[in-house]
């Protein structure tokens, strides 16, 4: 889209200064592409799956004050697309204004991977930037936030206004460092600004660093090492889900796997507020162990869902269910908690439970919608930023 010619537009670099949430940026050639893991973390794992995850950027947005009351970001979308399935919507960009939501937009065009579930190929075709426009902003001083897309690896390409910027101070603020699975990166919610972590952080007042990681919250050492040398004032680990549905480890490595990241945490955060949260209910998974799959009947017929592959009986050899998790992460922290008081626990059922599933069932069998992200923050909120809870502001 061409400027109006009579606007005088001010480029701003895209900097960490006012691009939040990433702990890297990369600069490509085509653009600046926001990571979630550094470099190192993404050396240490050839996983196309936690690839394409971390790269897409959840809870990542260009903060700035400004009298702007126009905007424009240029941006290379990637686009996923699954053979078979039905058509994905295009990435959802939110515009928040003093925190409150002004404006959503999507940018067409960029590039396409199409993906073939049923043999795990995928195929990259390269596209052009397009770009993004919010127009008829208040004239005056203000706070904008634009929050990328979630769920579409995003590069920055440039970023214009019609008055000056200046980056958002920090002070005042905690940074919340979270880890977590699909749920905690998004899947499902209704735009990036209303993930559960987004709708959390909001409420309490924080600034969030989210590394929630579809299929890929895994208990990895690099995970681990990202964790400890990223300054926050606030940290939670909600694990367990994707070593269900991935069939990871059974029962004797998931104890001192679970302990190890806790410690390689501790390491660079040793006094911080460390809340472990347990997963939330997911009915194939509660008693049924992994691995999960895709449902290939339902897609058949145009529906995504998932399914639970493996055999009950087999727990008792060690297999992990959520029930199974649950037990375990709450007997870790009880026992870690007699030497480390700032660690925490959280029962993901808190959160959301059965009574909950039936009246906001997960759709595809495995991810909560756009309701229950809201439930799922709003509940967090209450519990972590409370008076008397482990995220409590300092007296």
């Amino acid at each position: 889209m061409n400027a109006p010619a009579d606007r005088g537009w001010i480029t701003t670099p895209l900097t960490p200064a006012i691009v939040r949430g990433a702990l890297e940026l990369e600069a490509t050639g085509r653009g600046v592409l926001p990571h979630r893991l550094p470099a190192r973390a993404r050396a240490q794992c050839a996983d196309g799956q936690l690839a394409m995850a971390e790269s897409q950027p959840s809870g990542v947005r260009i903060a700035l004050r400004t009298r702007a009351t126009a905007l424009e970001l240029d941006t290379l979308p990637t686009k996923r697309v699954y053979a078979g399935a039905p058509p994905r919507p295009d990435g959802l960009y939110d515009l928040l204004v003093d925190g409150e939501l002004a404006g959503q937009a999507s940018v067409s065009g960029g590039d396409t991977v199409t993906i073939d579930m049923s043999t795990g190929s995928a195929e990259h075709t390269p596209g052009s930037a397009g770009t993004l426009r919010f127009a008829g902003l208040p004239d005056r001083d203000k706070v904008l936030e634009v929050w990328l897309p979630h769920n579409e690896t995003t590069q920055l390409v440039a970023l214009r206004t019609d008055a000056p910027v200046e980056p958002v101070p920090q002070e005042g603020r905690r940074t919340w460092l979270h880890h977590g699975s699909s749920i905690s990166h998004g899947s499902d919610a209704a735009s990036p600004s209303t993930t559960w972590p987004a709708l959390a952080a909001r409420l309490g007042g924080a600034d969030l660093v989210n590394l929630g990681f579809g299929g890929s919250a895994l208990l990895d050492p690099f995970t681990a090492r990202a964790m400890r040398d990223t300054p926050a004032d606030l940290i939670s680990v909600k694990i367990g889900i994707n070593l269900v549905n991935l069939d990871l480890m059974r029962l004797r490595a998931f104890g001192p796997a679970v302990h190890g990241f806790l410690d390689t945490i501790r390491e660079g955060h040793p006094t911080t507020p460390l809340l472990v949260v347990s997963p939330i209910h997911c009915a194939i998974h509660e008693d049924t162990p992994g691995p999960g799959a895709f449902d290939l009947d339902a897609l058949a017929t145009g529906t995504l869902r998932f399914k639970a592959t493996g055999d009950p009986a087999e727990v008792a050899a060690g297999k992990l269910t959520l029930r199974v998790i649950r037990d375990e992460l709450a007997r870790i922290v009880a026992q870690r908690a007699a030497d480390d008081p700032q660690l925490h626990h959280l029962d993901g059922l808190a959160l959301y439970g059965a009574e909950d599933a039936a009246e906001l069932p997960l759709p595809d069998d495995l991810h909560p919608d756009a309701a229950a992200h809201r439930r799922i923050g709003e509940r967090f909120a209450r519990h972590a930023f409370a008076a008397d809870g482990p995220f409590a502001a300092p007296a």
